[in-house]
């Protein structure tokens, strides 16, 4: 089967491979329809030691069911499932309380392979995997795309919504305009916020979240960003949604927050260990990690995109094959598109 592989910094190709296997019992084999390049596989992507071969790390897909082990009992061969980034198994304290991203049991993504493949081995896929009414010929493209964002995405920028508590009334500000950035607008809507500010610099982004909810948009950063959030307010925010993952996200993130104010955090962290200890006097509380996709999408997300309540799937800007992954990945790495998808024939 066809795999995509880092061949060198800054390019991706494909190679031939052996067709995953079942070898543990509550493995499931999909066969993936299709499949998407994260923000988060940049990173790897640009990293100028990466080596020749080095094995990829696409982590989001919605395929059909082919084999399952045998202790496999939610799902059969012929299924339509969503495949998390997340492996939770539901039984642990953590999944219990809704925090299947960082299962007591097996935290961890890409436990199984490469999504970015024609085939994937899915571990720990008893409780994680999440049905899909239908088949896909069932679905127009536009919905597949949404259905797409309940791998990773979605539930995320739900995630950063959730840890901090966004309630009906808040005044929000999404920090970072990516696909997680613009999912965390949506979420924050579906949640009841009176104002939702985006802080971006870039006019199609912009537009994307004004059209998905967004009340205002701030292109400045800084001290100056944050007085300009704070004049659109009448003050500070009561819940920031940091969608980035660097320390200049999250010094944004603490600034735009009124004392007792609380930041949800999802952008995977590209910085060193930051004391916290700067916050004491404001009283802020700080949450956030994993997305809990298979709660989300079981509880909420799924049955939200199904009835039409939201349009996540705009976030794809642009789809290729997997043959022409390399295309993929520079458009996302020249900020020519929001999100890539991967169609699989």
């Amino acid at each position: 089967m066809k795999s995509a592989i880092y061949t060198k910094a800054g390019q991706v190709g494909i190679e031939e491979v052996k067709r995953p296997s079942i070898q543990e019992a509550d493995d499931v084999i999909i066969r993936v329809v299709r499949a998407c390049v994260c923000g988060s596989d940049l990173w790897s992507y640009r990293n100028p030691d990466i080596k020749e071969g080095h094995k990829n790390s696409g982590h989001e897909a919605i395929g059909i069911v082919e084999e399952t082990g045998k202790a496999i009992t939610t799902v059969k061969p012929g299924d339509f499932v969503i495949v998390p980034f997340t492996h939770g198994c539901g039984e642990c304290d953590a999944c219990r309380a809704g925090f299947d991203g960082s299962c007591d049991n097996h935290i961890g993504n890409n436990l199984g392979g490469n999504f970015q493949a024609e085939y994937l081995r899915f571990h720990y896929a008893n409780w994680a995997l999440v049905k899909i009414p239908g088949q896909p010929s069932d679905y127009t493209e536009g919905m597949l795309k949404s259905l797409l964002t309940l791998a990773d995405v979605m539930p995320t920028g739900y995630h950063a919504a959730r840890v901090a508590g966004v309630k009906p009334g808040d005044k929000v500000v999404v920090i970072g305009d990516g696909a997680v950035g613009q999912c965390a607008v949506i979420a924050a809507k579906m949640r009841g916020a009176s104002q939702i500010i985006l802080m971006s610099r870039h006019e199609d982004r912009q537009k994307m979240a004004l059209e998905s909810g967004a009340t205002a948009v701030v292109a400045e950063r800084g001290e100056e960003g944050i007085a300009k959030v704070r004049e659109i307010l009448g003050g500070g925010a009561d819940a920031a949604l940091e969608c980035v993952g660097t320390e200049a996200a999250v010094e944004q993130a603490l600034g735009v927050l009124h004392n007792g104010g609380r930041m949800g955090f999802v952008g995977v962290p590209h910085y060193k260990n930051r004391a916290l200890g700067s916050t004491f006097a404001q009283n802020i509380s700080v949450a956030g990690g994993a997305a809990s996709v298979t709660t989300y999408d079981k509880q909420v997300l799924l049955k939200a995109v199904l009835d039409g309540d939201i349009n996540p799937g705009r976030v794809f800007t642009s789809s290729y094959k997997l043959e022409d992954i390399d295309k993929a990945y520079k458009a996302m790495d020249e900020r020519k598109t929001i999100k890539s998808m991967i169609v699989m024939d």
